[in-house]
């Protein structure tokens, strides 16, 4: 089944953004990666233009790639996709209306991971 053509398709830098948040990477605690992932999440939260959130995210992308993370936003080694790592039945998505394309494990006893854009926690589903 494909989406709506009114829809626009999810931003994969939306997901990149949550992941790099929710890492144990150095390279986010910089300051400069830290204030440019800042202004991309209150840019998200806002519902802002989507010209000034593309501006934004090569802002970030930029001093990642600065900060000797070669892969920026988008390309690094932070995305859902891992060798070895097979799909699992109940998973956690974005919990905002317009969803990012982040996907993560979701373990029956533990709460959802953090979305780190919106503040709350990840709802936990099934895939279809």
């Amino acid at each position: 089944m494909t989406a709506p053509a009114d829809r626009p398709r999810p931003d994969p830098r939306t997901a990149a953004l949550c992941a790099l948040l929710g890492s144990t990477d150095e390279v986010r605690r910089l300051p400069e990666v830290e204030a440019a992932a800042r202004r991309a999440t209150d840019l998200l939260r806002s519902g802002a233009d989507p010209a000034a959130l593309e501006a934004c995210f090569d802002v970030l992308d930029r001093e990642l790639r600065r900060a000797g993370d070669a892969g920026g936003l988008v390309y690094g080694s932070r995305g859902t996709r891992a060798p070895g790592v097979v799909p699992h039945i109940k998973v956690a998505v974005c919990p905002a209306p317009d969803r990012c394309t982040r996907v993560e494990r979701a373990r029956d006893l533990l709460p959802a991971p953090p979305c780190a854009v919106h503040g709350t926690r990840m709802l936990k589903t099934r895939l279809r």
